[in-house]
């Protein structure tokens, strides 16, 4: 056993790679995953949720789309296929995670478009059109505040944020605690006791 968990920054765990596939929009998707990183043998749930229930881009997105918290990089590589124009900024704490969004973003040939970053690299000076997360519940209460206290602000003016949390594991509350904070959130959508929040400046 390790202490390995999905936010670790190196994790020291073995990594066999599996392949996750999965379809969004129509489209079907085959990506690497490897032990150590967020839901490394399916596609999330929540994942799921978020990705069939929010309002994807299209072809007419343009800006730059803001994955947090990437783990294999599914999210990042469905926006990007959707968002030929956009550049994906595919943000994590785990390096692993990090070289497989690559290799992924590689493999749908948008490795041009996504930049695979950690938290500290991403430009000061980009905001976002888009923010997209299915957050790390895991990092506890604190941590996820923290979180989206650092990056929700960084959405441009007319951005939107697109989170998914399941219900049990606090969605309400979040979602009320975002209130609170003075953004515009909707709940958009519940589906297998997860929540889809939209939250605008």
């Amino acid at each position: 056993m390790t202490g390995d968990h999905y936010f670790t920054a190196q994790p020291t765990s073995d990594a066999p790679t599996r392949e996750v596939e999965f379809s969004v929009a129509d489209r079907d998707y085959r990506l690497t995953s490897a032990g150590g990183v967020f839901s490394a043998s399916r596609l999330d749930p929540g994942t799921a949720v978020l990705l069939r229930k929010a309002e994807l881009p299209d072809a007419d997105t343009t800006g730059d789309l803001l994955d947090l918290g990437c783990g294999f990089g599914p999210i990042s590589c469905v926006l990007a296929d959707l968002a030929p124009t956009s550049t994906i900024w595919a943000v994590d704490v785990n390096a692993r995670a990090r070289e497989l969004t690559a290799a992924n973003a590689a493999r749908i040939g948008a490795a041009d478009r996504v930049r695979v970053s950690a938290p500290d690299d991403v430009p000061d000076g980009v905001r976002f059109a888009q923010l997209w997360s299915n957050p790390p519940i895991r990092i506890g209460k604190d941590g996820l505040h923290d979180l989206l206290l650092r990056w929700l602000p960084r959405l441009a003016p007319d951005g939107v944020g697109w989170l998914v949390v399941a219900r049990h594991l606090g969605g309400d509350s979040l979602q009320r605690w975002l209130t609170e904070q003075s953004w515009q959130v909707e709940r958009y959508a519940s589906q297998k006791g997860f929540r889809v929040l939209r939250v605008t400046r």
